[in-house]
């Protein structure tokens, strides 16, 4: 086992945890959690009225984690329950408050990254685009691939 990073990796786990840094704090309103504002994001952009085990899947959060931060966002106004047909299950759906901060929070997060890459020239924002694709298709496909991609992403971006 080595603890020597490769220089490229440890600058790139740096970048990692600062632009993390960064998006909790534009994406943050009353202490808003991450997951709060990836599950706000994901009801607006991808999921329709899903069921908590849907949630919890695209999350990557445990079914009473997913439970509780629903319950957080029925408190604050920003989505409802709703039972299906069989009645045994309720799926999430956002009320207008919800669809008003998941939009806040898509801006946040777009204003965010496009100040990160503003440096960048036309040319080096297209050689980082190509190289971040590549990491992506890696994570995608790679040994340890799980979960949802694009769990905060603005979907329409892509």
């Amino acid at each position: 086992m080595t603890t020597s990073s490769e220089p490229v990796a440890n600058r790139l786990g740096a970048l990692a945890l600062r632009i993390t840094d960064r998006m909790q704090a534009a994406i943050s309103t009353d202490g808003r959690s991450l997951s709060s504002a990836t599950a706000l994001s994901a009801l607006d952009r991808f999921l329709d009225a899903p069921s908590i085990d849907q949630l919890s899947s695209v999350l990557g959060l445990s079914s009473s984690a997913t439970v509780r931060l629903v319950d957080r966002l029925v408190a604050e106004g920003y989505a409802t329950r709703a039972s299906t047909s069989d009645g045994r299950v309720s799926v999430v759906e956002l009320t207008r408050a919800g669809r008003r901060e998941a939009t806040r929070i898509v801006a946040a997060r777009a204003d965010l990254l496009e100040d990160i890459v503003a440096p960048l020239s036309t040319t080096e924002r297209a050689a980082l685009g190509e190289l971040v694709e590549t990491l992506l298709i890696g994570l995608i496909r790679g040994p340890a691939a799980k979960g949802w991609m694009c769990r905060l992403c603005d979907t329409q971006a892509c």
